[in-house]
């Protein structure tokens, strides 16, 4: 069995090979999600206002590695108190933004933010929402940290195969 889950924090690039280091993740696509623009380019998301955030859609098994995992991850990885920003990357598309998808998900999902409060000094202002429409990106955005060597941006690794 699978699952999947939808997450935001900051540059898609360096997310999602974050997350694909993680035993159990199973497959990921970077993307789009959060807006009101139907199929958004890259370039609108970056230089319009459609609302959507640089997304990366997870599919795990949950056998392997647990959502709390998953979540727990995600808090270490980058900054969840920062507004619309990521290291150098600055506006909306960038914000830290946790999509789920079923009811239980987003008890997980409260149960960690409420449990990662004392690790950070400000607030954690990630934004939680019910998933919407995922707009896979551009080809050439997929795996692209991985296909380069590049594009790891803000993401504060960790070996996760230790």
């Amino acid at each position: 069995m699978t699952d999947t889950i939808y997450l935001a924090a900051g540059c898609f690039w360096g997310t999602q090979y974050y997350f694909d280091q993680i035993p159990g993740v199973l497959e990921s696509t970077v993307g789009y999600m959060g807006g009101h623009v139907d199929n958004p380019t890259y370039e609108q998301v970056c230089y319009e206002d459609t609302g959507h955030t640089e997304a990366v859609k997870i599919v795990f098994d949950p056998a392997v590695v647990p959502l709390i995992n998953l979540l727990e991850q995600f808090f270490y990885m980058h900054d969840p108190t920062q507004l619309n920003r990521q290291g150098l990357d600055t506006g909306s598309q960038y914000r830290s933004a946790i999509f789920y998808a079923y009811d239980e998900q987003e008890r997980v999902v409260s149960e960690v933010i409420t449990s990662s409060k004392s690790k950070f000094k400000d607030p954690i202002v990630t934004e939680v929402s019910k998933a919407g429409t995922f707009w896979p990106a551009e080809e050439y955005h997929q795996k692209y940290t991985e296909r380069t060597g590049r594009g790891v941006c803000h993401v504060a690794y960790k070996d996760l195969t230790k």
